[in-house]
């Protein structure tokens, strides 16, 4: 209804990156958050708050198979919902989220970019249950085309059902 309607969701093979080479988890979160600013789907304090965030409030999980991370930062960040989605070519370590003694080294980034914490909210529990499913994220780790991806998620993560109003 006019204002009240979500905006869409943002999610194409140009927020999909593969074979990411990186160090550290800065790289890597320097590396997809600049993607989307490069875009334009996230203001320039994007960046630097995703980064910041993961300092203070780690998001990797040593999810069965293939270890996940799901940085995320505030709403005001953001210039239009996405997420983006970066295969790292060699995992690498992200503090575990919830313990900060403890890492995990990860090959999946899903990196949120959302305008309105309540579909970020929804999103997360989307992704949890996805991430339960060990084939799930041993195909997309083993997907070389984003294409395939992108069809994958989509579905899996009922993205199209994303757009419309909240239930």
């Amino acid at each position: 209804m006019g204002l009240m309607r979500m905006s869409k969701i943002v999610f194409d093979e140009s927020v999909i990156l593969l074979d990411v080479e990186a160090e550290t988890k800065e790289e890597v979160l320097e590396t997809v958050a600049q993607n989307l600013l490069d875009k334009g789907l996230v203001k320039e304090s994007f960046v630097p708050a995703i980064i910041d965030r993961e300092k203070e409030f780690a998001t990797g999980l040593p999810t069965a198979g293939v270890s996940v991370a799901i940085p995320h930062t505030d709403v005001e960040h953001v210039n239009q919902k996405t997420i983006s989605v970066a295969l790292l070519k060699e995992p690498v370590d992200f503090v575990i989220m919830g313990d900060d003694s403890q890492t995990t080294p990860v090959q999946i980034v899903f990196m949120l970019a959302m305008d309105e914490s309540h579909s970020q909210l929804s999103l997360l529990q989307k992704l949890m249950q996805v991430f339960q499913n060990e084939e799930t994220l041993k195909y997309l780790i083993s997907q070389h085309k984003k294409t395939a991806i992108k069809n994958f998620l989509e579905e899996k993560l009922e993205l199209l059902a994303l757009e419309g109003g909240e239930k």
